[in-house]
């Protein structure tokens, strides 16, 4: 994999990790979401007039471009479990930015992924 290919792929995991983020943060100032009949269309009115959701619906918008640019240059085979460094990015953001613990089995969980992701490129 050259250095190109890396960077679509890259950028595209981290859009998808921001997203990720952004609508947690979201939902984080919704509060818990219970559909009903009677106030699925409310719900959905107040969900998507977050800022954090539409910013998190545009980062997935320009995160596909940039993973189909990407695919187009590395085979999927070596694309797709690169998306695992997207848990890695998650939980570092959550843990900065939303004040979510990571506790020590996140961490190693962490590690073994940063190693698989490793052996996987070098491959």
């Amino acid at each position: 994999m050259n250095i190109t290919a890396f960077i679509f792929l890259f950028t595209g995991i981290c859009l998808n990790a921001a997203a990720q983020l952004f609508l947690k943060a979201g939902t984080n100032a919704v509060g818990v979401i219970s559909l009903t009949p009677q106030n699925w269309f409310a719900t959905g009115i107040k969900l998507v007039s977050q800022l954090p959701i539409l910013a998190g619906l545009a980062c997935y918008a320009i995160s596909l471009i940039v993973w189909i640019i990407g695919l187009s240059r590395v085979d999927v085979t070596i694309a797709y479990p690169m998306l695992s460094l997207g848990y890695i990015i998650s939980a570092v953001g959550a843990w900065y930015f939303l004040g979510e613990a990571v506790s020590l089995q996140r961490l190693l969980a962490i590690a073994i992924i940063i190693v698989g992701v490793a052996l996987l490129a070098r491959s």
